[in-house]
């Protein structure tokens, strides 16, 4: 009885044991994983990064990079998002990034030599979409893309009969994305270009750091803060203006997250890189002094061949234009600039070697400004991880239209004694190392052919994309007026009809959001272009384009002939007629709603 009474009072001291043992380890494990998952993050997190040669290279110089990983925690995310998963996750925060003058391929991830770490990461960890359209102009893509309507139909570009394009103003029921937003429970911020008329807190930002003066990095004379004028900054201040932005950015989410940790946050961080002037830290500079050397012909022909691994950009590299010069001809602005200035993309073997090393300098500036762009998008990620938002955080990345071959001078002039890059100088990147920023497609910004019109787009969501479609590409084709029905889908869950019709026209963009699960599922009847006489319409696989009032059409098949080099008008005529009309067509409509309302003072 006594063994008996022994061996019956062990069952329950061993059950409670037991589940002293399992509490104590599940209590190790919950704590303990946040701390692994941190040192796992840090430890790995360069083999999580493309295998790019130009990473690799900068790791070599022992240049620091610290790329905000993405969340261990992302991996529950659902393959299909729809309004009651996106209700049920509580509204995301947005972060929308706006590059100025980026070429289509400039970034590590779409092909460029330039060291970009931080849009490489987000890539690896979210989409990329390879046929993803602006309206080929600074401020006519930021109407576009802040509205959800085209430029022409909110003023903002330029229409027969109507005050528009640069100094048009928007009719009263064109609102911005952040007016749209507020409702919704968003604080939204702004840091960086601005470039729309109004200003930013009157049209719905609740902070907001507006660089104007787009002729100086590292001395602005016009700049505001939550819309009040600030003080000129002198040269030799340690002002920049990307680390600005930046910083501005930071404090604004450091303040939301102190005063406003309940509520979402909308960022719209606007940078004014890499557009000219040419100026960059001179540490920047150094690390791409002799990359250029090897000219706009070679170095072009080594990003298609990366762009060919990662199956983007079509199936032939365009041949360079060589009797193509800037848009604008400014002679005054050559003669400045000196002998080694061109105005042409000639190939590069026919350049002296003075020539050669001035353009060389010239497209190094170029790289250090989106290598200075993409460190800044860093330490704003960091940010946003710090804050414990990185997972339901939604991360746009974009350019406002293709590289520039303009050449002028403007502000402070250019002093052909001071380093190039500096407050001193004044210098663009000219149409042969545009011909390289846009590479595979032809032209630059202003034209819409492809090399004026194509953008990379990054899209990261830990949340709202699933593992298994992360670094996966999308090949369907979108336009900026599709930002807004996107994120106020993201931002609601319904789409953007749902907020009523502003206009007695629908808004012509479509929500991206089915395509975070799945390639092919949004389509678009036509997408539509016109900026100073240039004209394009592309519907399905067809594209017609025309570069100035007085130009006939020219007719492109997509499916094998996305660099435009086989123009099939003469052999389609009936296809030119049928898009032609397409075009016509919309373009009257435009026409119309820009026309409707119209105050007296806006009359042309």
């Amino acid at each position: 009885m006594k063994t008996k009474n022994r061996r019956s009072g062990r069952g329950p001291v061993r059950t409670l044991l037991l589940l002293a043992i399992v509490i104590a380890a599940v209590a190790v494990i919950v704590y303990s994983v946040p701390i692994i998952a941190e040192k796992v993050d840090k430890e790995t997190w360069n083999e999580l990064l493309p295998d790019s040669l130009q990473f690799k290279e900068r790791r070599r110089q022992g240049v620091p990079v610290a790329p905000t990983p993405a969340a261990g925690a992302a991996a529950t995310a659902v393959s299909r998002r729809g309004p009651a998963a996106i209700a049920g996750m509580g509204r995301p925060n947005i972060l929308l990034v706006v590059a100025d003058d980026m070429g289509f391929s400039d970034a590590g991830c779409y092909g460029g030599e330039i060291a970009t770490p931080h849009l490489d990461a987000l890539a690896k960890n979210g989409l990329r979409f390879t046929q993803f359209y602006n309206t080929a102009r600074c401020w006519p893509s930021r109407a576009a893309l802040l509205t959800g309507y085209y430029a022409q139909q909110v003023r903002r570009d330029t229409l027969p009969g109507v005050r528009s394009g640069a100094n048009g103003v928007r009719p009263a029921w064109a609102k911005l994305l952040p007016e749209m937003l507020k409702p919704l429970g968003y604080r939204t911020y702004h840091s960086g270009k601005w470039h729309i008329d109004g200003n930013p807190l009157q049209d719905g930002f609740d902070r907001s750091y507006s660089l104007n003066d787009h002729d100086r990095n590292f001395s602005p004379k016009a700049h505001t803060e939550d819309d009040m004028p600030l003080a000129p900054v002198e040269r030799g201040a340690g002002y920049y203006s990307t680390t600005a932005i930046a910083d501005h950015a930071i404090k604004c989410l450091t303040e939301h997250a102190e005063k406003h940790s309940g509520q979402p946050f909308f960022e719209y961080l606007a940078f004014t890189v890499p557009h000219f002037p040419l100026q960059a830290p001179a540490e920047d500079i150094a690390r791409y002094q002799k990359m250029y050397l090897a000219g706009w012909d070679a170095l072009r022909e080594a990003r298609w061949r990366r762009l060919q691994e990662l199956h983007i950009g079509g199936s032939a590299l365009s041949a360079i234009e060589r009797d193509l010069g800037p848009p604008y001809h400014y002679t005054d602005a050559l003669k400045k600039l000196g002998p080694n200035e061109l105005n042409r993309p000639l190939p590069w073997r026919e350049l002296s070697p003075a020539q050669r090393e001035f353009q060389a300098s010239k497209m190094a500036v170029h790289a250090a400004m989106v290598d200075r762009m993409d460190s800044e998008i860093g330490r704003v990620l960091g940010q946003v991880r710090a804050m414990g938002a990185w997972d339901n955080t939604l991360i746009i990345f974009l350019s406002d239209n293709g590289a520039s071959a303009e050449i002028m001078v403007r502000g402070d002039g250019h002093d052909p004694n001071a380093p190039p890059g500096s407050a001193g100088s004044f210098l663009c990147i000219g149409p042969g190392w545009s011909s390289l920023a846009n590479t595979p497609f032809r032209r630059h910004k202003t034209w819409v052919h492809e090399g004026g019109i194509c953008t990379p787009l990054i899209v990261h969501w830990p949340q709202g994309i699933a593992t298994e479609h992360r670094s996966e590409l999308r090949h369907t084709p979108g336009h900026v007026i599709d930002m807004v029905p996107t994120i106020l889908e993201v931002a609601d869950g319904r789409n953007q009809a749902s907020f009523g019709n502003r206009a007695s026209a629908a808004p012509p963009g479509k929500s991206l959001l089915p395509l975070f699960a799945k390639d092919g599922t949004v389509t678009h009847d036509s997408l539509w272009w016109l900026h100073e006489g240039n004209r394009a319409l592309r519907a399905g696989d067809w594209k017609i384009v025309a570069a100035g009032k007085d130009s006939a059409w020219e007719l492109y098949d997509f499916t094998s002939d996305r660099s435009e080099m086989m123009n099939l008008a003469e052999d389609r005529p009936e296809k030119v007629r049928e898009l032609a009309a397409i075009w016509t067509k919309q373009y009257e409509e435009y026409c119309a709603l820009a026309r409707k309302d119209l105050p007296p003072d806006a009359k042309k």
